[in-house]
């Protein structure tokens, strides 16, 4: 693939994300947000189950671990379920950038406005808002967390990819509730909305790891098929230096696996 100059002067460059490989991306990003820095150094950091987040936590541990265990709730197979408990891989929870045998629940109680609770989404609106489905009754974790962290100001990072992106997360959360289905394609769920989170997908990872640079990210089209369902487009500009520096990026994830059980 060849970069364009068009007639304003600026390169431009179009890539294909699968699913995995935009989370990869992404995940590299959450890892230099200034707030993450702090609190690995310095504070509290929660990394809750979710495949996005397993990404997530092999870019801030350097470890790698099982994808689809990392995740409580699941829309697998068909149908909205979840992972069996007993298979599970707990939370991270890191204090100085050290895990701790510690429930996040208890965690969270010592949580200050510089602390850091990472949670992924199930969906993603064009205002920046981010949806959460929910199959426990009270909510599950984030549910537990959200109070705490809107009082305390502590600081909220959803990462989330846009093959989630619906219309309204609003919208959507006035639709859902468990007790509103009649029938379902497995569990019945609420959806949760998170108004005030920093929400970063494809488009802020490529602001946070390449914005210095002069590189801006369009979303340009969606899906695929033969592995490439749920694939975002993206339409990289700005400086040669610079997207041929994102470009490269993006080429080296290429190839991450699909998140699959074993």
């Amino acid at each position: 693939m060849s970069d364009k100059i068009d007639v304003t002067g600026k390169t431009r460059a179009i890539v294909v994300l699968t699913p995995s490989e935009s989370k990869r991306l992404i995940a590299k990003a959450i890892k230099e947000l200034p707030e993450v820095k702090a609190a690995l150094n310095n504070g509290r950091v929660i990394i809750i189950g979710g495949t996005t987040n397993a990404f997530v936590v092999e870019e801030l541990l350097g470890r790698e671990i099982n994808k689809f265990w990392f995740a409580a709730g699941r829309i697998a197979f068909g149908e909205l379920g979840a992972n069996e408990r007993e298979k599970r891989i707990k939370p991270f929870v890191l204090k100085d950038g050290n895990p701790v045998d510690i429930h996040p629940n208890e965690m969270l109680k010592e949580f200050t406005a510089e602390d850091v609770y990472i949670k992924g989404a199930n969906a993603v609106d064009p205002d920046g808002n981010a949806g959460v489905l929910v199959a426990d009754d009270k909510g599950g974790t984030i549910g537990a967390a959200l109070g705490i962290i809107q009082a305390r100001g502590s600081n909220l990072i959803v990462p989330v990819g846009l093959e989630k992106l619906v219309p309204s997360v609003i919208e959507a959360s006035k639709k859902c509730g468990q007790g509103r289905f009649q029938y379902a394609t497995g569990l019945k769920v609420g959806l949760i909305p998170l108004v005030s989170a920093r929400v970063v997908t494809e488009i802020h990872a490529i602001d946070i790891l390449f914005g210095s640079d002069g590189v801006k990210a369009t979303h340009v089209s969606s899906g695929g098929i033969a592995g490439s369902e749920g694939a975002v487009v993206l339409v990289l500009e700005g400086n040669n230096e610079g997207v041929k520096k994102a470009f490269d990026l993006i080429s080296s994830i290429k190839g991450e696996v699909m998140v699959a059980p074993d």
